[in-house]
């Protein structure tokens, strides 16, 4: 078997782990892997090339369209996900729904009140109360990136074209004073006062790749899997549960973004939780999984600092290519 990890984030520099978190296993299957280089890209970007999709835009309103069940059709979609603007002095910073907590019926109750307020011109929906699309118009061709690519950046230089700038502002009038952001507010919560617009196209014709299964929880991935023919699932809480359902031989793909954004928006302890919780509950495991013979060849795709590392179980036996933190990673790709 030959599993691929896609990691956006992996690699934190110094000054994000101040405390030098030590990744044992992780650090090992780096360390005594092969390492291809390769240009640095997004995630998205990263995705489009090796589902061999045409043009370089990740059409994900409609293949998170087409995870949630739904037949995509011709139509243009987008991706509509919540965010919070917070104002900093004279600009206003960008907080994606991975940097704060927004339950299942704070999401609908949002998403009503924009639908009845746009009536037939809008119709959200909600995949998850983080994952939010849209059917769009003619006007669906836009310009701009995943709103965890823009976590803590200023928002004005990011913004799509200006023709969708007056939505922007309606569905921000919209959302302001809601009951929902009333009562978040009150607690301290960020409040959920816009949009982001990102992901427009229509579902790609087709798509394709070498695995036989992909594992992720990013909704545009699983509708890039279904579109391929491909068996897909959500990751799960880590490699042993994987492992356990996985077939005995083939190629197959998880994306574990956990990390990504999370340096941005400057929540070092999150941080270092997540690269605790990725080790222990995968990059472990599959060392010990590959010592063991189980799994013939893994694979560490960084796609953000432009890097793969193939480890088989012989390259374990290197013990000359000594093992380093994984901050001198992030020097290397700078």
């Amino acid at each position: 078997m030959h599993l691929e990890l896609v990691v956006p984030g992996l690699f934190p520099d110094r000054e994000s782990l101040p405390g030098a978190l030590r990744s044992a296993a992780l650090e090992l299957l780096l360390a005594r892997g092969r390492r291809r280089g390769g240009e640095a890209a997004s995630l998205e970007l990263w995705l489009c090339k090796a589902f061999d999709l045409e043009g370089p835009t990740l059409p994900a309103g409609a293949l998170t369209a087409l995870a949630g069940g739904q037949d995509p059709g011709a139509h243009f979609w987008l991706r509509a996900d919540p965010v919070h603007l917070r104002a900093d002095r004279d600009r206003l910073l960008l907080i994606p729904s991975r940097g704060f907590t927004l339950t299942a019926a704070e999401a609908e109750q949002l998403a009503a009140a924009l639908n009845r307020h746009f009536a037939s011109d809008l119709m959200l929906q909600i995949l998850r109360p983080d994952v939010w699309y849209v059917q769009a118009g003619s006007k669906a061709e836009i310009n701009s990136n995943p709103p965890i690519e823009l976590a803590g950046k200023n928002v004005d230089p990011n913004l799509p074209e200006k023709h969708w700038h007056a939505l922007l502002n309606e569905i921000q009038m919209a959302l302001y004073g809601h009951a929902v952001n009333t009562e978040r507010e009150q607690r301290g919560d960020p409040v959920v006062n816009s949009v982001w617009l990102w992901g427009a196209g229509r579902l790609p014709a087709k798509a394709s790749g070498p695995w036989q299964s992909v594992s992720t929880d990013d909704c545009a991935v699983l509708g890039l899997a279904r579109l391929a023919g491909m068996r897909y699932r959500a990751s799960g809480p880590g490699a042993e549960e994987w492992l356990a359902r996985a077939p005995e031989d083939g190629r197959h793909l998880v994306v574990l973004d956990a990390l990504r954004g999370v340096r941005a928006l400057g929540d070092l302890d999150t941080l270092e939780g997540r690269l605790r919780s990725l080790e222990e509950s995968w990059f472990a495991p599959l060392l010990a999984t590959l010592k063991a013979g189980r799994i013939g060849m893994v694979t560490l795709h960084v796609p953000d600092a432009g890097a793969s590392f193939e480890t088989v179980r012989g390259d374990l036996r290197r013990f000359w290519r000594r093992v380093r933190p994984l901050s001198s990673y992030a020097a290397d790709a700078a």
